[in-house]
């Protein structure tokens, strides 16, 4: 019986890649080495996290669609983080609300309850519904516009330099002539 020697050459398969560094690091490296500058793309991961944080549900996508295209953003970079960050969304949709009850001075027995608006939601006309929870609203908008600003140039500064690290290990995009 004869049998084949051992082969010596390595496997043509190299090992994959961990996730973060498929589904985050290459994506953003890609983008760097087309030409998206840095800082554009620093920014755009901040515009898209505070637009993916507006406290109202069903409103993110389109209002990340509408401010990329005003400001020329990379819209899959937008509408990806905007999915990403969807269940931080929700968590965040309590906490402004919070936060605004006490920017506002809202009364103890106006504020807002899960529980309470899921049971009004059904037993409730829409008109006494927006009457009941409107400020509720109202509450989070003013907590996420106050805070937006901070959220924004946080997240700005802090990606500015790893995207500016990322650029130079990314290849240089060559324009055929």
């Amino acid at each position: 019986m004869i049998t084949a020697p051992p082969s010596t050459n390595p496997p043509d398969t190299a090992p994959r890649p961990p996730f973060w560094r498929r589904r985050v690091v290459q994506p953003l490296l890609a983008l760097l080495a087309q030409g998206v500058t840095p800082d554009k793309l620093s920014a755009t991961l901040a515009v898209g996290t505070v637009c993916s944080m507006f406290p109202f549900l069903g409103t993110t996508a389109a209002l990340n669609l509408g401010v990329g295209l005003w400001l020329r953003m990379n819209q899959p970079v937008l509408q990806t983080l905007n999915q990403v960050l969807g269940p931080l969304h929700v968590v965040m949709i309590l906490v402004y609300v919070r936060i605004g009850e006490v920017l506002w001075r809202a009364p103890e027995a106006d504020r807002f309850s899960i529980v309470e608006m899921v049971r009004a939601f059904a037993d409730l006309s829409f008109g006494e519904f927006l009457q009941r929870f409107g400020w509720a609203g109202v509450h989070a908008f003013t907590a996420w516009a106050l805070t937006s600003p901070l959220l924004l140039a946080t997240i700005y500064f802090f990606f500015r330099p790893i995207m500016r690290r990322f650029a130079a290990r990314a290849p240089v995009a060559t324009i055929p002539s």
